[in-house]
């Protein structure tokens, strides 16, 4: 499954200095599909910062945003930290664990982001941990996760 196109579409977000897009080339597949336009940022030395717009379309019938949803931005932010921390291709990786604990509900129309950080790097895994927050100050916490990633094999 190598070939030269990108699979990812990285690139300044004239809407958003400061950040990059995070959306498939793709855009028949889950990414685009189902969480809509996403932004990527490193924030500080140690932080990946993944954000997704909410819509009416992600909300459950309570009107807030719907756990898969949130769970969905957990994994793509495991992957889009990988590559952004660690500066590695996360293509033909997997999600081995993704452990979340759900805290508070999230808000259509507020943009919610993952912060996630790497915990520790080995040969085939990468071990991370984040929360998912919204507001200004990241004062309202919607859920906390870790998860375990195995990287490509060297096929």
């Amino acid at each position: 499954m190598s070939d030269d196109k990108p699979r990812i579409r990285y690139v300044p977000d004239p809407d958003n200095p400061g950040w990059h897009t995070w959306n498939l080339a793709d855009d028949t597949r889950f990414n685009a599909q189902t969480m809509g336009h996403m932004l990527v940022r490193k924030d500080g030395d140690k932080l990946c910062r993944v954000r997704m717009f909410p819509e009416r379309r992600h909300t459950n019938l309570l009107d807030m945003v719907h756990g898969a949803i949130t769970l969905a931005l957990m994994d793509v932010a495991l992957f889009a930290s990988m590559r952004i921390l660690l500066e590695g291709d996360a293509a033909g990786s997997v999600t081995l664990e993704l452990s979340s604990q759900f805290i508070g509900a999230g808000r259509p129309g507020v943009p919610l982001d993952a912060l996630v950080e790497v915990m520790r790097e080995t040969k085939r895994l990468v071990f991370m941990r984040g929360t998912v927050v919204q507001g200004e100050a990241d004062d309202h916490m919607v859920a906390s996760f870790s998860g375990i990633v195995r990287k490509p094999s060297g096929k």
